[in-house]
């Protein structure tokens, strides 16, 4: 299984983001130990992603990775700099696995730098100086810190501009086999140097020393080779193993002609689908740290526990082999204690050693080791048979009683285990019935509907996103809405000049609806609309305007009884399906939708319940609903077919 990319990896890689140059940068993600997404605008591409993903694999997505909602400090600090900035020339650092992005705005030039190597990095460089990065080290030769000056990794050993004389010169400064010597000295790695002996039909394990010129002057034309095609005629091809891909290259490969192959169109579709594939296998293949370190405590819990068992039973049998040959045991007792009184410690041991049951004796101890009954026994024959068997089996209880608490902690062990498994097993199911999230939109920062007409109406979250919703859409042709509640949302009816009189009580209804008029539960109210060169931030004289607020000058046109009831419903925007709350008007062409009010306190907010019916997750809901409680009213829902039934 490849764990990261080669050399020519990043180089076709390379080749294809060319495409991005003059492309600008728009939103910036971060999730993870080293997952970073660019979102970026290309002309007459629209959007398009840019992946560093796990800090070893750089390729642009088909469809978009599912992000997390709030910024990291590393993503808001590349979008408070970056955001916005033109792309220039995208380039691999020499036959390195760096990658450079030139960036360009107003208030000068940033260079992006992916680094694939050594755990991997992104460094936003400015002027030769490191802004910010995402992993910071101290290294032998360099340091990836902010503040610091960038410094490149000393260059290798260039293989795709190299003449034919520095090649050759490099293959025969070393001394090891001809597959080591191509992947370090020449610096092609272990992948291309199988490939370069395969193409030249050179037994890999030939000392360097051994290959002539000759063959060593086809190796520089099979490289020739590899990196024009990698250069002009890319040929993406993943390599299959029992159907799953055991490896990939830009080129096809001679060396991996014996594994079935599949080719792509881009290198970005085949590392995506490699790592879709690989990632499924991680999956299946996880487990959970701390479910890993019980396992280890209990399998040496189980051995140990074993162990004693073991000793416990050698314990009680040896001394059971002593009462079998009491005689025995007596009598080699009786006549070492005599003789170690009676002659030397040397002597003791040659006669000792004479006898055939004796396997050792230790007369510093006063200890001897011989075979009784078929167990080897060591006694002390300055005690009697019963005390040496004694001492055996004492040791042998004591041996029992540490079996005994081990035996305790490893039911322990076992019972920790599987409470967290069902924990896990828990999380897992929860995990598969969680609803997918739909498809995202630029509105949904703001609360929203759609009229009937089809115009998008916004309104404001609180204080900040109320300054934006009017400040960056309120625009001419569109039109303002405001109910007539103290901190009441800013709603901006997009294309509003044409609105009918239809939408623009839907309008006004949704600006009542989505204030504090909710929460107190209020019945029906009023709400106006206005043009935009009505509403101003602009104070009279001794008067302040709040954050949030706007001065609305001049008529109001307004909308009175108003009902306090919205809708939740499934509907479609831009192809893509969308949980919308609204008017209950907006609702008329739609299949499933359920009618909501203010609720008291006791009813709660029910928007689980509701995700669950429209299989979305809780938070969709949490974000397009009135503030405070909420109860259902009715429900439209299409009925089961009955043959499905």
């Amino acid at each position: 299984m490849k764990k990261e990319m080669s050399s020519f990896d990043v180089r076709s890689i390379v080749t294809e983001l060319a495409s991005l140059e003059g492309a600008h940068m728009d939103k910036i993600h971060h999730w993870g130990a080293g997952n970073v997404l660019f979102r970026l605008n290309v002309q007459g591409q629209g959007k398009t992603e840019l992946l560093f993903e796990d800090r070893k694999w750089l390729y642009c997505p088909s469809k978009k990775p599912e992000t997390p909602t709030m910024p990291t400090t590393f993503a808001s600090y590349l979008r408070k700099y970056i955001d916005n900035a033109r792309i220039g020339k995208v380039e691999q650092v020499g036959f390195d696995r760096i990658v450079t992005m030139e960036l360009s705005k107003s208030d000068g030039d940033y260079l992006l730098i992916f680094e694939m190597f050594g755990g991997g990095n992104v460094l936003l460089v400015k002027d030769g100086m490191i802004q910010n990065c995402l992993v910071q080290k101290t290294l032998k030769d360099r340091k990836t810190r902010p503040g610091e000056p960038y410094v490149m990794p000393k260059s290798r050993f260039d293989p795709t501009r190299s003449t034919e004389a520095d090649f050759l010169s490099s293959f025969r400064a070393s001394d090891a086999d001809a597959v080591r010597t191509l992947a370090t000295s020449v610096n092609l790695g272990g992948q291309y140097s199988e490939e370069v002996c395969t193409r030249v039909g050179l037994e890999k394990s030939t000392p360097s020393k051994d290959v002539d010129d000759a063959t060593v002057s086809r190796m520089y034309s099979a490289v020739e080779d590899i990196v024009g095609h990698v250069l002009q005629v890319p040929e993406p091809t993943a390599y299959l193993k029992d159907g799953k891909i055991e490896d990939f290259a830009p080129v096809m490969l001679q060396s991996r002609s014996y594994l079935e192959s599949k080719h792509y169109n881009t290198m970005s579709a085949l590392i995506e689908a490699y790592l879709e594939e690989t990632g499924e296998a991680l999956e299946e293949a996880y487990v959970d740290p701390a479910v890993e370190r019980l396992e280890k405590r209990i399998s040496k819990q189980e051995e140990t526990l074993l162990d004693y068992k073991l000793q416990e039973e050698e314990y009680r049998r040896k001394a059971e082999a002593l009462y079998a040959d009491y005689q025995k045991a007596a009598g080699l007792i009786q006549v070492l204690d005599e003789q170690s009184r009676k002659i030397t410690w040397e002597k003791l041991k040659e006669g000792a050693s004479k006898i055939p049951y004796v396997e050792s004796i230790d007369p510093a101890k006063t200890r001897v080791t011989a075979v009784m009954s078929g167990e080897t026994v060591t006694l002390d024959w300055t005690k009697g048979v019963d005390a040496n068997a004694s001492d055996l089996y004492q040791k042998g209880k004591d041996i029992g009683e540490k079996a005994k608490r081990a035996e305790d902690a490893l039911k322990q062990s076992r019972d920790e285990l599987s409470k967290l498994q069902k924990g896990i097993d828990r999380e897992k199911a929860l995990a598969a019935e969680r609803a997918a999230p739909t498809k995202q939109f630029w509105f949904e920062r703001y609360k929203w509907f759609i009229t009937t007409g089809g115009r998008l109406v916004m309104a404001g979250r609180d204080t900040h996103s109320n300054d934006n919703v009017v400040k960056k859409h309120l625009k001419d042709g569109d039109l303002y809405a405001h109910a007539d509640v103290h901190g009441a949302p800013s709603v901006v009816i997009k294309d509003g000049a044409k609105a009918s009189s239809e939408e623009l009580r839907q309008a006004c209804l949704f600006a009542l609806a989505q204030s504090k008029a909710w929460i107190a539960v209020m019945s029906e109210g009023g709400a106006f609309w206005v043009f935009p060169d009505q509403v101003s931030k602009t104070p009279n004289p001794g008067e302040f305007v709040p954050r949030g607020a706007f001065i609305v000058r001049g008529k109001r046109n307004y909308e009175y009884h108003l009902p306090m009831e919205l809708a939740i419903g499934e509907v479609y925007h831009e192809g893509s399906r969308k949980v919308m709350c609204g008017p209950v008007d907006c609702f008329g062409n739609c299949e499933k939708y359920i009618v909501i009010r203010p609720g008291k306190p006791k009813s709660g907010r029910r928007t689980n319940d509701i995700a669950k019916r429209f299989e979305v997750p809780e938070e969709e809901i949490s974000r397009i609903v009135p503030p405070g409680d909420l109860e259902v009213v009715r429900e439209v829902w299409p009925k089961p077919d009955t043959d499905e039934e």
